[in-house]
């Protein structure tokens, strides 16, 4: 079953819309994957380019596709609070809404692609107790490296208007590897991660670069790189082997 939905959001501050599978004919609970666009994306763009109905059918799990502009999965500068949609208020309104959604870790799966890679763990890694697995698809890893130039105007509209390069949001709650480390610091029990980028890819440095953080912290993960660049046809064809890994306990 699918459905789009429109409803004002109290982070969001205006109406946003949300794509949503749910599995057919289910009678209890079952696993729920958000799954994230990248930039210039929004809630339609995985349905419209990938077969991930067909998927989520075929490993009967549902899928929230919210819409978040080109936010990076932050609570901005100018008020307009993603993360916290993403992380609180919309997993609340599915649950409340669809019969069958719980709060459960085990239940709870997120995953993206380039800027939607950089989000899910991004949100999994600072909360591990909700999730139970991550995926990243051509992950937007190192923002503040600088795998690719950002427009800094976008940065000091998502990070902080008084940002002054793109280097100064190491070591902060936006830098995934540093909520790596963290994590691993304060002994967190870390979801199932997977991580594939093609070697193609304009961001596939930062996939690399991230791969070798998580060896170093001795973290356990799955990474593949194969033939691929930066387009639908390539995460299409990747978000499924994603999911057989995440859901295979």
């Amino acid at each position: 079953m699918f459905f789009e939905m429109s409803y004002r959001s109290k982070a969001v501050k205006t109406t946003t819309t949300v794509s949503v599978i749910l599995p057919d004919n289910v009678e209890g609970t079952y696993k729920t994957l958000y799954l994230l666009h990248g930039a210039g994306g929004n809630n339609t763009v995985w349905p419209r380019f990938s077969s991930i109905e067909r998927y989520a059918k075929e490993h009967n799990i549902a899928v929230v596709m919210p819409s978040v502009g080109n936010s990076w999965y932050t609570d901005t500068a100018y008020g307009v609070n993603y993360f916290t949609f993403v992380t609180e208020e919309l997993p609340e309104f599915c649950r409340a809404h669809f019969k069958g959604m719980t709060d459960r870790r085990e239940d709870n799966l997120i995953a993206g692609l380039s800027m939607g890679g950089y989000g899910a763990f991004k949100i999994a890694l600072t909360y591990p107790e909700r999730y139970f697995a991550c995926a990243s698809l051509s992950g937007a890893f190192d923002i503040t490296r600088k795998g690719r130039p950002y427009d800094l105007s976008l940065w000091k509209a998502n990070f902080g208007f008084l940002l002054n390069s793109a280097a100064e949001l190491e070591g902060t709650a936006h830098d995934v590897f540093h909520l790596t480390k963290q994590a691993k610091a304060d002994g967190k029990a870390l979801p199932k991660m997977f991580i594939w980028c093609g070697t193609e890819d304009r961001l596939l440095d930062a996939s690399r670069s991230y791969h070798a953080l998580l060896t170093e912290l001795e973290i356990d993960h799955e990474y593949r790189e194969s033939e691929g660049d930066h387009s639908w046809k390539w995460w299409d064809m990747h978000i499924n082997p994603a999911l057989e890994y995440l859901l295979n306990t």
